[in-house]
């Protein structure tokens, strides 16, 4: 098969996004001022849109997008149709943040996207639309920090993106165009501002003769820079035009010391003044420097930091409005209503319509960064993760209730850039990190937390060479697979801890490179900050077959193993590894020598992807990176504990396969979105991923991947064997309320097949049966020509590639009624198959001639336990009771069918003048509407008819039958008393009904002929 074909064929295995619905970073949100309900979003996720102001998001950007993070959005005025979006985040952090691929744009509000350019460009720091002109389009490109080009400035489109023109260039290869504002009043006039800056993974460099600010006053056409009253040498900057005051422009200002803050010009830029230097304004420059003006009031400005700061006296004084997340980034004033705005911040976006009195919620926004995953291995086992700029997660993979929502997940200690360690099988202590080393142990019994630091230092602001120990900002912490005791915690040595953290050791020397001129301040010339450490160790591993072997990687590109518990340790890095961060270590499952080694070298404007693979405990390593796309880097590869070679890559836009370990790779998107997966793992048959903008997510079963061999794809039909099903137990308590949720994993047993080509239903079927034990037939599906090969609704897919379908672990259901409410049915009005016992039953594939089955297990849920003789007398009892149920409403449907052919016996009688038949007719039907009345109930029109209605012998078994079919612990007396009361009641109906068909039929057919044929109803 070709990878095409691969990509194809995997694409029915489903993954499923769990949440938790917590906003993640949003760069940027605009909104549609003709409509104050619609707004864009754009998150390190994607593009995401509401069009009921907030209430909820939907992402728009997945199916033609081709990376994740946004970082500018603009709508134009004269058009809202025409969206342009700037891929790569502006306010690039040294970690959890993403690069982007260009700029898109759509004609038709977000449904479609067309690339149009800058695709090498990695950041964007702004869009501009001409007001009046959908087609007059600028750019601010950004650049790449870590890698300076000829890339960046303010570029210019007059043809709707066809053709572009760079009208602004840069003084140097380190300056790109960070912000871009047009006067509202003057779209000839745009102020452009730009940032000098360079990152390397140990310092950033914010400023240098590259920024500035720079004037046009033809449309973009030329440029001069503006010098007058403004520092001489500047960082970062942003800057705005009010729309209420003909030359009032704004700008904020990174600068040494007080030169830097707020300034204004009241001349169009020909002038300046310094009007506030608080630091509030400008604190951590490179992450903020965003400013926006009321476009209806003169003297009312925003500059948007950690906090959201408003001015309403001309920038003068300022006072912090309440947001409901801090670290702002961008605000849209609707140029119609200034109380009507969309901020974006780092837990998503809100709206107001009153000002920024208060905002639109943020927990249905499902976009959270995580840097780590890992799981417990409890049956609802739990995904734990730190979360950008929030707290720690600690959420269930799945529900008895079919959802997960704000129930099912709570904070475990640690901060936003933690790792999250635990004993598997007994977490009751769980070990969360945050920057700098913190490290809390939460005691989930109790409720508690505790610092266990290694070393209590504040380590805030000061330099990473006057640390006792250097702590990268996701620092890896992992507790022993052998001894659940035993902590690891990764600094610039190993440390270790035998007595959950209130002693440590040193478990190895300083493995990493150990640079003096790397461990100083942070950032520069004119900003410091030091909270990120450099040379660190950034990965660990133990090995899952001894523990004694222990691997480490760093994030200056060196890999170390011991062999004896960390007593000698062996540099082992792959020779061409060279700086790279080292992120992630594995250990294959299978072989103690195999392990594999993910180097990232995006700080080094590096993209290419850098995996190996050894074989003899890392003497000798080979890349292993066939079929992997070259312009994106890899993140993370874990290894199935079931099946050897089999491997996971988790890349910056996306997930691969390999089946031969990593010999030649395949991608394995199927309905994930392309999004940075930064971790991924195996729990049981789960494969559970970590991503930087969409939370996370789990494909239920990865059962295919395991079986898998080249010849089931040129196969005409491959069923595959199914992994065991639990029967759930369902349960309640949920306190719900218009909170987003997400769904569960699937209830029942999912059946995967393959088809080498998609069926013609017009000619072919398929039939997916589930037997018995005694071989019987008890639930069957097949294709349905109108719902077409993505079957849905009981109809089975037919496409080709693999299927999947999910039996609910239910028999058949009841024969269908034809009335317009049946108690307890189902939305045909049939009532539900009951739920089968656990044991083992059979699934059998027919594709014309060709019949395959496979064996499926069903087990209980491991809440409660059971008796068999109770779970035996259930099944007997909820089968003859549904059996009571079915012989009803299929007798009802011959009757209704009886009803139809006497009806018009009796209207050709009458027109034949033929009283006695039509008298006839007349008394079947009423004998025939009198025994229907009997047993069911056919006047209810609306379901609160129940109240208006007596309930019939259908309802009392339904009643009792679905009680019963929820009984797992065994039924109780009033079940079985009730069954023994409706018995005779059923009995005797039946018997009318056999004397109705038997004596009333024939009578009538006596006198009017062979008129009615009386259906089968056995």
């Amino acid at each position: 098969m070709s990878a095409e074909d691969d990509r194809d064929f995997f694409d029915g295995i489903e993954a499923r996004n769990v949440g938790p619905f917590r906003g993640g970073r949003a760069t940027v949100a605009v909104g549609v001022p003709q409509n104050p309900h619609v707004y864009y979003m754009g998150t390190t996720g994607g593009v995401w849109k509401t069009e009921n102001a907030g209430a909820s998001w939907h992402p728009v950007s997945d199916d033609d997008i081709g990376s994740s993070a946004v970082g500018a959005i603009a709508v134009a005025a004269s058009d809202p149709n025409v969206v342009v979006v700037g891929m790569g985040e502006s306010p690039f952090r040294n970690i959890a943040s993403s690069q982007g691929d260009g700029v898109y744009k759509s004609t038709d509000a977000g449904k479609s996207w067309t690339h149009i350019g800058f695709e090498d460009v990695r950041q964007i720091g702004e869009i501009r639309i001409h007001p009046n002109d959908p087609d007059t389009i600028w750019v601010a490109a950004q650049g790449n920090t870590y890698a300076p080009a000829d890339d960046g400035g303010v570029f210019k489109t007059t043809d709707g993106g066809e053709t572009w023109r760079r009208v602004l260039e840069p003084l140097n290869e380190s300056t790109g165009a960070v912000d871009l504002a047009i006067d509202p009043s003057n779209p000839r006039i745009l102020f452009a501002a730009m940032w000098d800056n360079q990152r390397t993974p140990w310092r950033l460099r914010s400023g240098g003769e590259g920024s500035g600010i720079w004037r046009s006053t033809d449309g973009g056409e030329s440029w001069e820079r503006l010098v007058d009253d403004l520092p001489e040498g500047m960082g970062k900057l942003g800057v705005a035009v009010s729309g209420a005051k003909s030359g009032r422009v704004w700008a904020i200002i990174e600068a040494e010391d007080d030169e830097g803050g707020l300034y204004r010009s009241d001349d169009g830029g020909d002038s300046w003044s310094q009007l506030n230097s608080e630091r509030i304004l400008r604190a951590r420059s490179w992450y903020y420097m965003h400013i926006f003006a009321d476009p209806n009031d003169e003297n009312t400005v925003y500059v948007l930091n950690a906090p959201f700061m408003k001015s309403i006296d001309g920038g003068k004084t300022f006072n912090q409005v309440q947001t409901p997340h801090g670290d702002n980034h961008y605000l849209w004033i609707n140029p119609d209503n200034s109380d009507w705005m969309v901020n974006a911040n780092d837990g998503g976006a809100n709206v107001s319509f009153d000002g920024a009195e208060s905002w639109s919620r943020q927990d249905n926004q499902p976009t959270a960064q995580f840097y780590r995953v890992n799981t417990d291995n409890a049956f609802e086992y739990r995904i734990y993760g730190g979360q950008q700029d929030n707290s720690t997660v600690a959420i269930k993979s799945r529900s008895r209730d079919g959802q997960i929502g704000r129930d099912d997940w709570e904070v475990h200690g640690g901060c936003e850039s933690a790792y999250v360690a635990m004993d598997p099988n007994n977490p009751r202590y769980t070990y969360a990190g945050c920057y700098l080393g913190l490290i809390d142990e939460f005691d989930t019994k109790t409720r508690t937390s505790r610092s266990v630091k290694a070393y209590s230092e504040t380590g805030l602001g000061q330099l990473a060479s006057d640390s006792k120990y250097r702590f990268n900002w996701n620092s890896p912490i992992h507790v022993s697979l052998h001894d659940p005791k035993v902590v690891y915690h990764g600094s610039n040595v190993l440390l270790k801890s035998e007595n959950r953290g209130y002693d440590w050791s040193e478990a190895s020397p300083d493995l990493t490179r150990d640079e003096a001129d790397k461990q100083g301040q942070g950032m520069g010339p004119y900003t410091n900050e030091n909270i990120e450490q450099y040379n660190t160790i950034f990965s660990f591993a133990e090995s899952p077959h001894v523990p004694d072997t222990l691997w480490v990687g760093t994030d200056d590109g060196l890999v170390h193993v011991t062999r004896d518990g960390g007593e000698n340790w062996k540099n082992v890095t792959p020779r061409n590894a060279g700086r790279g961060l080292i992120n992630t270590i594995e250990v294959s499952p299978h072989d103690p020598a195999v392990a594999y080694v993910v180097v990232m070298k995006y700080k080094e404007g590096d993209n290419k992807p850098y995996v190996y693979r050894t074989s003899n405990y890392g003497r000798s390593w080979s890349s292993i990176t066939d079929g992997l796309p070259e312009e994106h880097f890899v993140r993370v590869v874990r290894e199935d504990p079931e099946r050897a070679g089999l491997l996971f890559a988790g890349m910056e836009r996306g997930l691969y396969i390999s089946f031969n370990s990593g010999e030649d790779w395949q991608a394995f998107q199927s309905n994930l979105p392309i999004v940075p997966i930064t971790d991924l793992m195996v729990r049981r048959n789960d494969l559970v991923l970590a991503t930087q903008g969409r939370a996370f997510w789990v494909i239920d079963d990865i059962s295919p991947l395991r079986q898998f061999e080249d010849a089931q794809a040129s196969a005409a039909a491959h069923l595959y064997a199914p992994t065991p099903a639990v029967r759930l137990t369902p349960t309640e308590g949920r306190a719900g309320g218009g909170e987003s949720v997400a769904p569960s994993a699937p209830d029942g047993a999912v059946l995967y097949y393959a088809l080498s080509e998609a069926l013609d239903l017009e000619e072919q079927s398929l039939t997916l049966e589930l037997l018995n034990d005694a071989g019987e037939v008890i639930r069957s599906f097949e294709t349905d020509v109108e719902k077409g090969n993505e079957g849905g609704k009981g109809a089975i897919p037919a496409e080709q590639g693999l299927n999947r379908f999910i039996w609910n672990l239910r028999t058949d259901s009841s024969e269908t009624l034809n009335y317009d409410v049946v108690y307890g049915a189902r939305a045909d009005k049939s009532i539900a198959g009951y739920a089968v016992a656990p044991g083992t039953y059979t699934a059998r594939l027919t594709l014309g001639d060709e019949v395959q089955e496979q064996p499926v297990e069903v087990s209980w849920d491991p809440i409660n336990s059971y008796d068999s003789d109770a779970i035996a007398e259930q099944q007997a009892f909820v089968d003859e009771v549904f059996g009571m149920i079915d012989a009803i409403y299929t007798r009802v449907g011959s009757l209704q069918s009886i009803q139809e052919q006497v009806t018009m016996r009796q209207s050709l009688a009458k027109e034949a003048g033929d009283d006695a038949v039509a008298e006839a007719a007349e008394s079947l039907r009423s004998k025939l509407e009198s025994w229907q009345k009997s047993v069911t109930t056919p006047q209810r029109e609306t379901f609160q008819d129940v109240l208006n209605f007596h309930p019939r012998i259908d309802a009392f078994l339904i009643d009792v039958y679905q009680q019963a079919d929820r009984a797992v612990l065994g039924l109780t007396r009033g079940q079985r008393d009730r069954l023994n009361d409706l018995r005779p009641q059923w009995q005797e109906a039946m018997s009318a009904w056999e004397t109705l068909v038997s004596e009333d039929v024939a009578a009538f057919n006596a006198v009017a002929g062979p008129a009615v044929a009386a259906p089968d109803w056995e």
